[in-house]
């Protein structure tokens, strides 16, 4: 009998712990940190891929919406200038407020002022409008073209989800899929950064929940199995495919790290995190603890 036990108590079971939370309004613009996010059974964080930029040639009906491959939209995969728009959403007036950094409209690059920045913080040219609108989306819209340039073939489309859909990568999968939560492990991404030499931002990987506290590439094997996020459960659904959008530095929109090639070359996989899908529901706040699956708990690393 432990110590523990003879005290007439229980150990605390070993845990990681939820670090930054984030949603992205705009598929492929600025992520938005959160002080906290309602979790719901079978659905997304709420304001998550709620709008996209549907390319000049693709035809998206709001009322009756299908799921398209993410080539079909603007996106940092094939429109790396994207991450110099910095961009701020509030849902509950519709209002969007986004511009450029100083320097990124004299020289093409932005300062290092990280893409959480808010508008107003260093930028230039700052609108704000109303996607409520059509007024309010053609300002965007024509705003976007004009940094892109001829190489989008035209002027985008603004289209927002309704309903059930998001503009999410993972929607061809179904529903779950579709309202599926990414996770990121910052202890996978620090030794990435490791095997490739500098510092790797881990905005690179656009998740919602970012955790800490576990072994680096544990959360690869966790497909199938539950997980604590705070007072919520949560199934792990699969890993993370990645795309060339990693390759795209958040800070700059310079593609100046090829993720692929050295997940590849030094993992044999070109994953990084995990997809879940929401069990309970529960208020996730920054500093909730991550409870690995049931029999994993060596994941956690020691001193978590």
């Amino acid at each position: 009998m432990d110590a523990s036990s003879e005290a007439g108590t229980t150990a605390s079971p070993a845990v990681g712990r939820v670090v930054r939370l984030f949603r992205y309004p705009l598929k492929g613009m600025t992520p938005e940190a959160l002080p906290e996010v309602p979790l719901h059974p079978g659905d997304s964080v709420p304001g998550d891929r709620m709008f996209a930029l549907a390319r000049p040639d693709t035809m998206f009906d709001e009322e009756d919406p299908e799921v398209l491959p993410k080539t079909r939209f603007v996106m940092l995969q094939k429109d790396e200038a994207l991450a110099r728009i910095r961009s701020s959403f509030d849902p509950a007036s519709g209002m969007l407020t986004f511009g450029l950094c100083e320097q990124a409209a004299h020289t093409g690059d932005v300062p290092g002022d990280g893409p959480a920045a808010r508008p107003g913080d260093g930028l230039v040219d700052v609108r704000r409008v109303d996607l409520n609108t059509p007024a309010g989306r053609a300002e965007l819209e024509d705003y976007v073209l004009a940094v892109l340039g001829s190489r989008l073939g035209g002027r985008p489309r603004l289209v927002a989800a309704r309903g059930r859909h998001r503009f999410t990568d993972t929607g061809a999968g179904g529903d779950t899929f579709m309202h599926a939560i990414s996770v990121i492990n910052l202890a996978s991404v620090r030794d990435l950064a490791e095997r490739v030499g500098e510092p790797v931002d881990p905005l690179r990987f656009r998740a919602n929940v970012y955790i800490d506290g576990i072994a680096p590439w544990a959360e690869l094997g966790w497909a199938g199995m539950e997980l604590g996020l705070g007072a919520a459960r949560a199934r792990a659904l699969a890993r993370t495919p990645r795309c060339a959008a990693t390759t795209v530095n958040p800070e700059t929109g310079i593609r100046d790290i090829r993720i692929l090639k050295e997940l590849s070359s030094n993992y044999g996989h070109t994953d990084c995190g995990v997809y879940v899908t929401m069990l309970t529901e529960a208020i996730l706040r920054p500093g909730d603890p991550l409870t690995p699956p049931d029999g994993r708990e060596e994941d956690v690393l020691c001193g978590s």
